[in-house]
């Protein structure tokens, strides 16, 4: 069985910083794309940021410039850096991977973390 478990989530002032962290565990044979989506209360689930790797990396026009999206794969682990926060970042963020099984793929998620901005 696999788990996605984030960290990280929190409180913070508009124009703060955050570090979200998402460490998969469990059986399978690799990790493919890896991303972070966001929902806001009323609102439906969005991308923020995506990676296959370093160099393949995909943004939602609003974080563009302020969050940076990275992975370890040594870790199974992926990672958003969140700078110059506003209160429209607020949110449940959620980790997703596309999990590559001995049976085929599947799409995992975690269990979401919060992140509050205030203004």
């Amino acid at each position: 069985q696999v788990q996605l478990v984030e960290s990280g989530g929190g409180v913070v002032q508009a124009g703060g910083s955050l570090r979200l962290s998402c460490a998969a565990s469990g059986s399978f044979s690799s990790i493919s794309a890896m991303a972070w989506y966001r929902q806001a209360p009323g609102k439906q689930r969005e991308l923020v940021a995506s990676i296959i790797s370093s160099s393949n990396t995909n943004y939602a026009d609003s974080v563009r410039g302020r969050f940076t999206i990275s992975r370890e794969n040594a870790k199974n682990s992926v990672y958003l850096q969140m700078t110059n926060l506003k209160p429209e970042d607020t949110a449940v963020y959620y980790c997703h991977a596309d999990i590559v099984h001995v049976a085929g793929r599947l799409q995992h998620w975690g269990q979401g973390t919060q992140v509050i901005v205030s203004s």
